[in-house]
């Protein structure tokens, strides 16, 4: 038999029985979605926090309390102690550094919001004027922040596009008086829609000066401190920098961890980069199923056909034709079924990206290709035990259905 002859030979034998090719193809079609959905999943999980993260700028230090360390066990570490606050000074000395362009000091809590009657939870934000730049905000009415000293706490607010619409509808916002816990403050400012960063959604912010919001929630701390150097050259001496002076103000002990952007992306990158492949492989177990139920169906399939095969050997095949023949079925089977699974597997995370259009779920092409060849290769693996079974059979019982 020619090549030609034994893919028609194998493409009417899986057509003759459709009922028994549609499930083969259905189990290994839905392995390979899964594998192509999952990783979809996992990788625009990945360049969604990476897209966040980047979208800070390329020259972002954070500073936060406390000094986080890699280490063994030891008596210490059952001894806790309260790290010292970041303050208003540490974040106005960091400023006059020569590397450091732009400081944005970070008082973060939950508070209530009233104006004209109405009433809602807000996350209320104190930083600076530094902090429309460094997160690449922008305005859609009146001005923002004004630059003045950390410690004064002015009676102003800019506030979300959401937050202005349910709070003053269709009425201009610029010039009101809000409420906030115990605090009036007037709006000088309103966001233009921006939509969800950082496990923020910018819209529904109330930004104050920093020391307005640690007036509202009866602290002198600072939750983070943003700091931009003046290039992305300069960040590792930057990061020495600051780490020099906040030594310096704090009596020589470094109770502080200052991280990159690059650090916490390559973090993120590594974790979720790991999930995406344990999810793939978990996904790639349906193939192995899906596999077996091939073997299980062709071994049926040789019984079936055991004169057709007793009548192929009597005709002058050999054994390498007859093992070729059943597995080119079997391979046929699973590249059909691989190339539902694609199509599958694009339809479902096509779903994904509508529901979540935030979510940028393309799956890999690594991924793809992977589960592309896993499928065909479990096919033909499993594929080889029917096939040398209908091989072996012996001309004159298998035409004699023995």
């Amino acid at each position: 038999m020619h090549p030609a002859d034994t893919l028609r030979f194998a493409t009417r034998a899986a057509t003759a029985y459709p009922l028994r090719t549609a499930l083969m193809m259905l189990a290994m079609s839905i392995g390979v979605a899964a594998v192509v959905v999952l990783t979809a999943l996992g990788d625009g999980a990945r360049r969604y926090v990476v897209n966040e993260f980047a979208a800070l700028g390329a020259n972002l230090l954070i500073v936060l309390p406390g000094r986080t360390e890699t280490g063994g066990v030891n008596p210490g570490s059952f001894i806790t102690s309260t790290p010292r606050e970041l303050t208003n000074d540490d974040a106005a000395a960091l400023l006059r550094l020569p590397l450091v362009q732009r400081v944005a000091p970070l008082a973060v809590g939950n508070s209530e919001v009233a104006a004209a009657g109405r009433l809602r939870e807000v996350m209320v934000v104190g930083t600076s004027t530094d902090f429309l730049a460094l997160r690449g905000l922008h305005l859609r009415h009146g001005s923002f922040l004004p630059r003045e000293d950390f410690g004064r706490a002015s009676a102003v607010a800019v506030i979300g596009d959401t937050i202005r619409r349910e709070l003053f509808g269709n009425q201009s916002a610029l010039g009101r008086m809000i409420r906030i816990g115990d605090h009036r403050l007037r709006v000088i400012g309103v966001l233009a829609p921006a939509g969800r960063g950082l496990g923020m959604t910018t819209d529904e912010l109330v930004l104050v000066p920093v020391a307005t919001a640690q007036a509202m929630f009866d602290t002198n701390g600072l939750f983070r401190i943003f700091v931009e150097a003046r290039s992305r050259d300069a960040l590792p001496a930057a990061q020495h920098q600051i780490e020099a002076l906040l030594r310096m103000r704090r009596d020589g002990e470094l109770d502080i961890t200052v991280i990159t952007q690059d650090a916490v992306l390559g973090t993120f990158d590594r974790i979720l980069g790991a999930l995406t492949l344990a999810v793939a492989g978990i996904a790639a177990i349906s193939l192995a199923v899906a596999g077996i139920l091939v073997m299980n169906v062709m071994l049926v399939a040789v019984t079936q056909r055991t004169t057709e095969i007793g009548l192929l050997k009597a005709l002058g095949a050999g054994t390498v034709t007859i093992r070729t023949a059943f597995l080119t079925e079997a391979a046929l089977l699973s590249l059909a079924g691989a190339l539902a699974g694609f199509a599958l597997g694009h339809a479902g995370a096509w779903g994904v990206r509508l529901a979540w259009p935030v979510l940028p779920a393309w799956p890999p092409d690594w991924a793809v290709l992977a589960a592309l060849a896993t499928a065909l290769g479990t096919g033909i693996l499993f594929g080889v035990l029917p096939a040398r079974r209908a091989a072996r059979l012996d001309p004159v019982q298998a035409l004699s259905r023995r």
